[in-house]
């Protein structure tokens, strides 16, 4: 189950991707009044967990450095209700799905099928511990195959986001040294050049790298040692694990089918960059 669970991140990832990469979704939520980028994925990020103050945010998304939520919740929700936000967010996001994959793709029964089993196993797993997951499942499932694909896939995505957490809290490695044993395993070097990171104050990412080389994770350069790859191998092959429980919901007929008809739908989204 462990490698279904990879497989299928692989699979699933491009279809959730369209979110944060095309057009569609920002100018969705542009239209109701979100002023940046941020303030539209703060908000409808969030939105499934209801009106919980900016530490509650920063707790459940766990990567961002401290103060970033707080940027953008609960102002982001002051004017526009979440709902509204949740909402822009999946018809932006259908509506980059079905540009991508055109018409043919997008009304071919091969991916109204992947649809349903992929809501399946994404309606089928525990919700204790797993915030997010329970937050993204209160919604209501779309009926619309497109919509019903990428909500889903967007479900498992926090299911195993919350797994990855875990991994990450029981091996101590906190949201931003997590972005920099992410840069490392990319062969980005400096890490703190990373995207996800490079913008934090240059005070708070010294602090960060020396707290890696104390714990023996980076050497005096900045690179993985062996204690360190074989730290973040092990934080990859437990969220792996955890991610593995919806997917059993499926019998191996379902999971072999599943497979094959998201295989030409990932294609098309990795060929265009899911933009």
């Amino acid at each position: 189950m462990p490698y279904t669970a990879r497989r299928m991140f692989e699979l699933l990832e491009p279809i959730c991707l369209v979110t944060f990469f095309a057009d569609e979704c920002n100018e969705e939520l542009a239209a109701l009044g979100h002023r940046t980028y941020w303030d539209g994925y703060f908000a409808s990020r969030a939105a499934p967990l209801g009106r919980v103050p900016a530490e509650v945010v920063h707790a459940a998304f766990y990567s961002f450095a401290d103060g970033e939520a707080a940027r953008h919740i609960p102002s982001a929700w002051e004017t526009i209700p979440p709902e509204a936000s949740v909402a822009a967010r999946e018809r932006g996001s259908a509506a980059s799905l079905r540009r991508i994959l055109g018409d043919e793709l997008a009304h071919s029964p091969g991916l109204v099928r992947a649809a349903d089993l992929t809501t399946k196993a994404a309606a089928n797993a525990p919700t204790e511990g797993r915030v997010m997951y329970a937050g993204m499942r209160t919604l209501a499932v779309p009926s619309d195959p497109v919509a019903r694909l990428w909500h889903s896939a967007t479900v498992l995505r926090e299911h195993r986001g919350d797994g990855h957490i875990a991994a990450l809290v029981g091996a101590r490695i906190g949201g931003t040294e997590a972005h920099i044993l992410t840069a490392l395993e990319l062969g980005i070097h400096p890490p703190e050049s990373f995207g996800r990171v490079h913008h934090l104050p240059k005070e708070r990412l010294a602090s960060v790298m020396e707290g890696l080389r104390e714990r023996g994770l980076v050497d005096s350069e900045g690179r993985f040692t062996d204690v360190g790859r074989e730290t973040k191998q092990r934080i990859e092959d437990l969220t792996d694990e955890l991610a593995a429980p919806p997917y059993q919901a499926l019998s191996p007929a379902e999971l072999d089918e599943l497979i094959a008809q998201l295989e030409p739908i990932t294609a098309r989204l990795v060929a265009a960059g899911s933009k």
